[in-house]
This record gives C-alpha cells, structure tokens and sequence, in this order.
C-alpha cells in the first residue's frame, strides 16, 4: 500500500511551488502588460492565440475565456499555422504567441510571418529575450523559477503562469469593457450560470400546468385540482383574483383536523394572501424566496394576473439550486 504522508507530502509541495510561482508573477507586470490590453482594447479585430505542446492547450483554454468574457478570439496551432492556417489572421487582428521558452522551431517560423502582415504580435513567455520575446511588439513574462516536477522539465509551473496572465488578460478587458453579468448571460445560455443571470420565473410557469379553484370549490374538486396538476398546489381565486392558496400539506392536516369533510369548501383549508411573485422576476430570486420563507413553491403573477406555479423542482430540474 503506498504512503499517504508521502503522497500528500508530494501533492502539497506541488502547490506550494506553484502557488509561490503566481505570487511572484505580479512582480513581473509592468507597463508592457498594460499595453497589451490596450491594444487588444483599442483593435478593430479579434486576438488569435497560438502555441505549440502544452502551450497550445493553455491557448485554448484562454482562448474559451476571452470569448466568454466579451472578447473575439481564435486559437490556432502553431504548427498548423505554419502549413495553411495563417490564414485564419485578419489585417486587423492582434497575435499572441505563447511559448515558454520563445524559442521553438514553430515559434521562429511563425513569427516572422506575423510580422510580414504587419499584425501586433504580443509574446507571453518565461524569457523576454528570447527570439519571441525581443520580436514582440509586447511581452508577457510568464517566467518561473522551476516546474514543479522534480526532473524541471514536465510543463508544470510554467503553464500555470500561463493561464494566470491568460486569465489576468480577460480579466482586464472585462473590467474595461464594462462586461456586465447580463452579457455573461448572454454568451452562456445553456450553462447553470447563465441561467441564474436570465431565466425567469414566466420561463419556468410557462412549462407547468396552471391549478385553481374557486373560492367555493368543494374539497374533492380542490383535491382533484392538485393531483392533476402535479403541483402539489393550486391557487384559490374569487373571480380573477388570487385570494388563497392550498397545499398538499393543507389536505393532511385537514384530513387530521376533521373527521367528516362533507361541506368543506377551499375557504375553510387555504392560507389567506399567499405569497406571489413577478413573471420577470429571475428564477434565481424565486428560489431565495422560498429559502426565505421556507416553502417550496410560489404562485407567479403577472400585471397582478395568476399566470400559473413556480415549484421548487422546477428549480432543481433547471439546475437552478
């Protein structure tokens, strides 16, 4: 069996070396790093990432970050570029090359490509003067002290830095954009997260059936109404007016509090002045609504109209909660 101390020893000093690594990466932002994001801000075009090994990964990678963020981007592989995808750059479009060292094969003939187009290249690599380094228009220092592997030459470190200043990027063009949630929302419709900053509560009502009853509904049809709503709910309504609200928990403590429900009505059992909420409310609301109150659905309106029920699983369901 191995050694758990060991094991744990081994995994602790990885972060260590890591963490201490980043730390030391706001050291080495300087002007340079500033106008990067300028130029980025201020281009007409998208930014095309490319890289070679694992640097390609980590381009990737900031490549989905940028354009989930606000920014257009493109990941292009350096080896590919070099073979028929140097296409993909447009006049207007601004480079970054990533590579630890600047000074791959890849690196060296992508480059000077770069430059006939006359494109701003922006390099984000361990040395600054290397080829990479001293031909970019900007430099990104992404230098660590070693990799985390013991051997120092695993890529372990080094693409972490990579994806800290990647992240640093997007991070700032966001704040300068003035990237707002309810655009995150927009480039994230699918996602959890993007359905707490857009899907609202007329969304959800809108998939559920729609239970009332009247007032002076007898209690078989108030019972009927919430089985086959599948709700565990309905509404109690005097004319179009929304008065009351019964539960299934309702019917088990009348079935308790009385032996003979012949003559109860939906007046006698309903909780007065039920909680409502707005059809434009966002679904995230509802649900700290019915946290709050301790609940587990509430009757949604509309212009003061009984639109239908927002349930607790429905929440759920959406991954909402």
């Amino acid at each position: 069996m191995s050694d758990s101390k060991a094991i744990l020893a081994i995994a602790k000093k990885t972060i260590t070396t890591e963490g201490d690594a980043i730390h030391h990466l706001a050291s080495l932002l300087d002007q340079q790093f500033a106008d990067a994001v300028d130029c980025i801000l201020q281009s007409a075009g998208r930014v095309i990432i490319s890289g070679i090994g694992k640097s390609a990964i980590i381009a990737s990678k900031i490549v989905a970050t940028l354009n989930s963020t606000g920014t257009p981007a493109i990941f292009m592989h350096a080896a590919d570029a070099i073979h028929g995808d140097l296409g993909t750059i447009l006049k207007d479009d601004v480079v970054i090359c990533i590579s630890k060292s600047g000074n791959t094969p890849e690196i060296k003939m992508l480059v000077p490509l770069i430059k006939q187009g006359k494109n701003k290249l922006i390099g984000m690599t361990g040395k600054a003067d290397s080829y990479l380094g001293e031909q970019a228009d900007y430099v990104l220092n992404t230098y660590v002290a070693k990799e985390a592997c013991p051997n120092n030459l695993a890529p372990t470190t080094s693409t972490t830095a990579q994806l800290v200043i990647g992240d640093a990027l997007a991070i700032c063009l966001l704040e300068l954009r003035g990237f707002s949630s309810k655009d995150f929302a927009k480039y994230h419709p699918g996602g959890t997260l993007g359905k707490r900053l857009y899907l609202r509560v007329s969304d959800i009502a809108a998939g559920n059936m729609v239970p009332e009853v009247d007032i002076n509904a007898e209690i078989k049809k108030v019972i009927v109404e919430i089985s086959e709503k599948m709700l565990g709910v309905t509404a109690v309504m005097e004319g179009n007016k929304i008065v009351g609200i019964v539960t299934d928990g309702d019917i088990r403590r009348m079935l308790n509090k009385y032996d003979n429900i012949n003559g109860l009505r939906a007046k006698d059992i309903m909780t007065s002045d039920p909680k409502t909420i707005g059809a434009d409310v966002l679904a995230i609301k509802a649900l700290e609504v019915m946290q709050d109150k301790g609940i587990s659905q509430l009757l949604a309106v509309e212009d003061d109209k009984y639109i239908g029920v927002v349930h607790l699983h429905n929440l759920i369901n959406e991954g909402i909660l």
